[in-house]
């Protein structure tokens, strides 16, 4: 029986380590890292159910830093296992969506203080391992971001419930905010283990169940992700993990009558296809689902002639190549003034140039591997046409070498065309490019950036006159769904900047906001009459 109205925690963000040299942290989590590479392999099941499922169908897991260790085999599933996890969703789904929130709100606060604790130090190390984060870069996402989608998403829940109707004399109106009618499909990317874990957290939380689908190349910290939700006390059925073909997964979900939203974070491409999927089958199901996405970006930095360069240059190494620039908010393409543009330079090309590169287990690296051969192909094949034309040059970096990881240098290219391809398409990796311009072009410059890319995720402005900031805003106010100013475009902290985009950029829902959380909920309005009329004569008819 729940007869009281609880308050949750206050949520505040997790702090964040800085593994410096000779801290405790640093040496416990590089510790944890070494036990993990060192063990047996392991063999990371399909989580349906009460059943931990294996297959005979091994997929091998290797760090991207060091591709010939063995770290062990996910199974892979079929159709048959696509079927079995929605059923396991549906079963669960009357007596999770019936559990009074708090108690749903507890798991998920159990869950954050269990990270924040005993499992920190492997979800971070099973992160640096299988994703090639850095110590820092995997503290920030797989610990604290996490950590803070889970305490601020319960605060966010409370704070909806308590959204309520006014009433009148003898009436009272409420609304009642019901899970989604149906199962949840969340599809998921490699590169953030929090975004992983909150695209199936966010609407369990909401009283709904999910069929997940991590990305193959981070199964590693998937299988931490559900360890960490068992561990909390999160019943069978709620979030069921599967690791099946996309299209076998497709052709079984997007036709069952119970699909009620999508989760996803990923390519544009995809996403629109899935969008199609949906609505070539719309009939089928028993309503609308709701599509929520996050996808591209070909996110930029632009400077104003006010800036100074060392904040500029500083903004496009930390924003372009922390985490190999696997980011969909990492800076892709800057512009600089001609005035600032010899300093900006000469700052930047000092500061990549003395970056470390090489395994996550030594801390010192600023960058490491790419995620896996094929990115690493398409990267490489990017570096190889900037190459061979003549309106771009690269002025750092431009090598790569898969020999022992899949390592390429940042690289850093100029170009004379505002429309240079590297300027328009998306890389997701560690190449940025900077175009020049006159300094008196500074408006037009905005226009030009407004209409280069279909993306509209994130980006900067680089200034120190509040005009030409508030001018940016205003002409690049549908370019970007997070606007940093005088910042790099990258690093949104749960409860401080909800994160999101628009145009090719996603449906802009805003992961750690309450707007995301009311996408899993199906309102109902209750209005209540306590004394009945019992005529129907209204005064006009005398």
């Amino acid at each position: 029986m729940s007869n009281s109205i609880s308050k949750v925690p206050v949520a505040v963000n997790e702090p964040v380590n800085s593994y410096a040299p000779g801290t405790p942290q640093r040496e416990a989590l590089i510790s944890q890292y070494k036990a993990m590479y060192n063990q047996e392999p392991i063999d990371v099941p399909m989580y349906i159910g009460s059943e931990k499922v294996t297959t005979n169908d091994k997929r091998r897991m290797a760090p991207p830093h060091d591709h010939k260790k063995t770290l062990g085999h996910f199974n892979y599933g079929t159709a048959d296992h696509v079927h079995q996890a929605i059923d396991a969703a549906m079963a669960a789904r009357s007596e999770w969506a019936n559990l009074p929130w708090e108690h749903r709100a507890a798991i998920f606060l159990r869950a954050a203080d269990l990270l924040a604790g005993p499992y920190r130090n492997k979800m971070n190390a099973a992160t640096m391992l299988a994703q090639s984060k850095n110590v820092f870069q995997a503290e920030i996402d797989a610990a604290c971001e996490l950590i803070d989608f889970l305490r601020f998403n319960v605060q966010y829940m409370s704070e909806i419930y308590r959204e309520q109707p006014g009433n009148q004399p003898g009436i009272w109106n409420r609304l009642e905010y019901r899970p989604l009618e149906g199962f949840i499909f969340a599809v998921t990317p490699f590169n953030f283990t929090a975004i992983a874990a909150n695209l199936c957290a966010a609407p369990a939380m909401m009283g709904n169940v999910v069929v997940w689908k991590p990305a193959e190349s981070q199964m590693y910290s998937a299988q931490v992700i559900m360890e960490l939700f068992q561990a909390a006390g999160l019943p069978d059925g709620v979030i069921n993990m599967i690791t099946v073909d996309g299209p076998v997964a497709g052709d079984v979900i997007f036709k069952h009558k119970d699909l009620a939203g999508l989760h996803f974070t990923g390519s544009t491409g995809v996403f629109r296809h899935l969008w199609k999927e949906i609505g070539n089958n719309i009939e089928k199901y028993r309503s609308y689902p709701r599509i929520v996405g996050e996808t591209g970006g070909k996110d930029f930095v632009v400077a104003h002639p006010s800036a100074a360069p060392a904040e500029v240059a500083t903004a496009i190494s930390r924003g372009a190549f922390e985490f190999q620039g696997q980011k969909c908010s990492a800076a892709s393409r800057a512009y600089i003034p001609q005035s600032l543009w010899a300093e900006t330079k000469k700052i930047l090309v000092e500061q990549v140039n003395s970056f470390k590169m090489g395994s996550t287990e030594d801390p010192s690296n600023f960058v490491n591997a790419v995620i896996d051969e094929r990115a690493f192909d398409k990267i490489a094949g990017y570096i190889d046409y900037i190459k061979e034309q003549n309106d771009a040059e690269i002025i750092c970096g431009g090598n790569y070498d898969k020999s022992v990881g899949y390592f390429i240098e940042p690289t850093v290219v100029v170009t004379t065309n505002p429309k240079f391809r590297t300027m328009c398409e998306e890389i997701f990796g560690p190449v940025v490019t900077l175009y020049v311009y006159p300094d008196a072009e500074f408006e037009a410059t905005l226009d030009l950036v407004d209409q280069t890319s279909e993306y509209a995720l994130t980006g900067s402005i680089i200034s120190k006159d509040r005009y030409a900031i508030n001018l940016a805003m205003k002409k690049l106010e549908n370019a970007a769904g997070n606007f940093y100013i005088n910042d790099k475009p990258t690093g949104a902290v749960v409860g401080q900047q909800p994160f999101g985009g628009a145009r090719g950029s996603g449906t802009n829902d805003k992961a750690g906001a309450a707007m995301n959380l009311m996408r899993w909920v199906s309102a109902r309005t209750i209005k209540e009459t306590f004394i009945p009329p019992t005529d129907y004569r209204y005064p006009f008819l005398g």
